[in-house]
């Protein structure tokens, strides 16, 4: 196995894969992974300094069922298959979920009249255990929640995760498969030949029989680079508001507003790390990187919240943060086989995309075989069983057995989140090390509680830079 961040690619041989992936995001990272099951040469590549650095670490963390997706779309099937593969493959891998149910909460009579018709929809999507709640129920339901709702579609079913450990599990097992993971390393030329592609990035050249576009934001752009102009991306920011632990008692469900043309708006979750949030906003912009937080978008959400849950609004606020998602004017994925060209476009992949991922990847493999890919035989994957990171699940600094053998996982470095220097050991050493302190704290938790590491940082980067050297890591 292999994990690159500096220096030059390899050469030659080495620099020649069957399949190449870019972007090294939750759905790129999917794709590798499945790719590793069969004897390929296969790289992953990412222009980031980490696996899941874009979309994928600033998103809702839902693992929706697909309810509400448009019935027919492929979104909707890989959607409603994705949910059965990741609950499944969180449970092998250690990945924090928790089945809370979402209540879509409707606050004036044309919001209420919509639901039975989500209701119908939801059972097109074969979702059938979707109730109506009058406002009474409601009420019992969620005893915090403010005046003048009218009442609710109950959706059991959905739940919330952690994205970081979901992206970093698929990257790690797809490595310890044998696949080559190259960070920093942004491909800046596609030239198109026969066997082989050549792409150009800033660190040296590989050579690739296929090639599939996971760029998210950049999708467009990376098709542009082998001629294709079949859609464009506008980036659209969704901001967020993370309330402290003491605001997760006011909160039992996934409080969801009644969907509107710009997405699912603004909602009310528990997280897997006991705090709540709240967001996101939808802004479509020109900017793909403009991840920053406005006055105006943060007191927006707040006077939603209010509205919402009125009490959340005197908790305090742990976190802002914003993400961009990838929308290209078509309420469906964008994902297209190239046969001529052997390449796979995996694009417009929206909020529900983190659900999707693993189905996508099944979905991406059949693309790749209508462009002559023979995989070859089916094996076993190497075995990966992630850290936990959720507040409902066994964390080390509670774990009395494996304090016994490590004292170390009994040492709090980050008294905010719980965070061991046994943990930020393990992150340091771990098949997919960490490449920064924003790394670091989504392996975790580190430095992202109430304080933001005004207590814990000076320690915490002490310990990552004290770091071992790793191992196939140049």
């Amino acid at each position: 196995m292999s994990v690159t961040r500096t220096g030059p690619l390899p050469t030659g041989e080495a620099a020649e894969y069957d399949v190449v992936v870019v972007g090294a995001g939750v759905v790129g990272s999917a794709i590798a992974r499945a790719l590793a099951r069969h004897p390929l040469r296969i790289a992953l590549v990412e222009a980031a300094n980490d696996v899941g650095d874009g979309t994928s670490k600033a998103n809702t963390a839902i693992l929706h069922t697909g309810f509400d997706a448009a019935p027919g779309t492929l979104e909707a099937r890989l959607v409603r298959e994705g949910h059965r593969l990741l609950s499944a493959y969180a449970r092998e891998a250690g990945i924090p979920v928790e089945p809370l149910g979402a209540l879509l909460v409707a606050w004036d009579e044309e919001q209420r009249a919509a639901l039975p018709r989500l209701a119908e929809k939801a059972e097109r999507n074969g979702h059938r255990t979707t109730r109506l709640l009058s406002a009474p129920e409601l009420a019992v339901h969620e005893p915090h929640l403010g005046p003048g709702a009218l009442g609710a579609l109950e959706v059991p079913g959905e739940s919330v995760i952690c994205p970081w450990t979901t992206t970093l599990a698929y990257a790690t097992q797809a490595v310890r498969s044998g696949v080559d993971l190259h960070l920093n390393c942004r491909v800046e030329k596609a030239r198109p030949g026969d066997p082989y592609h050549r792409l150009v990035t800033r660190r040296g050249v590989l050579r690739t029989r296929l090639l599939v576009n996971a760029c998210g934001l950049h999708a467009d752009a990376f098709d542009a680079l082998v001629g294709r102009e079949d859609f464009t991306v506008t980036p659209r920011r969704g901001q967020l508001l993370v309330f402290d632990k003491f605001a997760r008692d006011l909160v039992r469900h996934i409080l969801l507003p009644v969907p509107g043309p710009l997405g699912k708006g603004v909602l009310i979750s528990p997280t897997v790390y006991g705090n709540v949030m709240l967001g996101p906003t939808a802004e479509d912009l020109d900017d793909k990187t403009a991840t920053g937080t406005t006055a105006e978008g943060l007191a927006g959400l707040r006077e939603q919240g209010g509205r919402i849950l009125p009490a959340l609004l005197d908790e305090e606020v742990t976190a802002v943060y914003a993400g961009l998602r990838a929308a290209t004017g078509q309420e469906d994925y964008r994902i297209a086989a190239h046969p001529g060209l052997r390449y796979v476009t995996v694009g417009g992949i929206r909020s529900t995309g983190l659900t999707a991922s693993l189905a996508i990847a099944e979905h991406v493999l059949g693309l790749l075989a209508d462009c002559g890919l023979d995989p070859g035989p089916s094996r076993p994957l190497a075995p990966v069983r992630m850290p936990n990171l959720g507040e409902a699940f066994p964390r080390p600094y509670r774990d009395a057995e494996l304090i016994a053998r490590d004292p170390e996982f009994g040492m709090i470095v980050c008294h905010c989140e719980r965070v061991t220097r046994g943990e930020i050991r393990a992150a340091l050493g771990s098949t997919i090390p960490p490449g920064g302190l924003d790394g670091l704290r989504r392996r975790t938790r580190a430095r992202g509680g109430r304080c933001q590491g005004n207590h814990c940082g000076a320690e915490v980067r002490a310990l990552f830079e004290e770091r071992p050297y790793e191992e196939g890591a140049r």
